[in-house]
Order: C-alpha cells, then sequence, then structure tokens
C-alpha cells in the first residue's frame, strides 16, 4: 500500500470510530442503549422487508442468538418493538421482529442527529477509493 493509501485506510478507521462514538453518546442521550438502537436498525433496514426474526438479527448485530432474545425482550418493554407470529403456511416456532411507531420516532431522531458523521464516514471511504486510482 501507498503511503496516501495507508492514509485514507487510517482516516477511515478515524472516521468509523468517531461516528461509533457518536452514537453510543447520542443513544444515551435519549434513552437508548447504543445495542438497543443497533437493533432498530437492523430491523428497519432488513433487506426487503419490515420485520426480521431473531436468527437474523442475531447475524445482522453479529451477537449470539440469546444475546439477541434479551435485547428484543428489553426494546419490546420499552414499547420500540414487537413480536408478531410468522404467516400461514410458515415455521410458527419463528417470531418476526418488528419497529412500533415509537421505534421509529426514535430512528429518525438518531437519523438526523448522526447525519454528518454520516456524511465524514463516507468521504473518508471516498478518500480510499481515489487513491487507489492514482
Amino acid at each position: 500500500m501507498s503511503k496516501s493509501e495507508i492514509e485514507g485506510v487510517a482516516s477511515l478507521r478515524y472516521a468509523l470510530r468517531r461516528f461509533s462514538r457518536k452514537t453510543e453518546v447520542e443513544a444515551r442521550r435519549i434513552g437508548l442503549t447504543p445495542q438497543q438502537y443497533f437493533l432498530l436498525l437492523a430491523i428497519r433496514g432488513f433487506p426487503n422487508r419490515e420485520t426480521a426474526n431473531i436468527t437474523e438479527l442475531a447475524e445482522r448485530l453479529q451477537v449470539r442468538h440469546n444475546a439477541v432474545i434479551g435485547l428484543v425482550n428489553r426494546a419490546e418493554e420499552r414499547g420500540l418493538v414487537r413480536r408478531e407470529p410468522n404467516g400461514p403456511g410458515e415455521d410458527r416456532r419463528i417470531v418476526q421482529v418488528r419497529v412500533t411507531a415509537l421505534g421509529e420516532e426514535t430512528i429518525q431522531r438518531l437519523a438526523q442527529v448522526l447525519r454528518d458523521e454520516r456524511r465524514r464516514v463516507a468521504s473518508a471511504a471516498q478518500a480510499i477509493d481515489e487513491a487507489q486510482l492514482r
């Protein structure tokens, strides 16, 4: 790697860490744990549907299945998510988790606050691509 590529990777890592830290601080400021915010994002951001099951969430969050169950339980107690049974003809042992209106409002609030940090991350990633083209 060239010096400019290494600098780009270092800048991206710094931007990612700033973004992560800002997310943690802002989530706590509105009364959420960072993990609860990440759970809401994982559900709402799941491709092509509005729900996700526990196994899918464990993969998205990169945590153990049991940890997701506890996280969903706490988020459900706070009114951020709700469990729904699978549809007819699908495995009834699997439940889907959906973000509630309160959870959606929370996502929108944090997304607004984190907009500048997301832009910094995108800019740092773009700088790496540009450095590799040189």
